[in-house]
């Protein structure tokens, strides 16, 4: 397909973008390849195809839900200069 001046301006606006005067006609040519790529597939018969969102045939695999002890806080609040066990102490910086 070729794409005329007209639809790479169209394009521009849309995308909002500017293709430089000199890089205008490569430009024009690497999207008739494209159309004509996607042209191509649709020639493709997929009426006895079912449509799918994702390869791992409509199932989702979940990991068992175990609760684990975390000790993450504790080992934060151990290395902060200051905290009461719970939380970190701070300076008092308002009046």
């Amino acid at each position: 397909m070729i794409i005329s001046d007209e639809a790479l301006n169209k394009l521009e606006k849309l995308a909002a973008l500017k293709v430089a005067d000199e890089k205008r006609e490569e430009f024009k040519e690497q999207l008739g390849k494209i159309v004509n790529f996607v042209e191509v597939l649709n020639e493709l018969d997929l009426a006895s195809v079912e449509a799918t969102v994702s390869t791992m045939g409509g199932v989702t695999p979940l990991r068992a839900d175990e609760p684990k002890k975390c000790d993450v806080a504790e080992f934060v609040l151990n290395h902060a200069p200051k905290s009461d066990g719970k939380s970190f102490e701070v300076s008092k910086i308002i009046e």
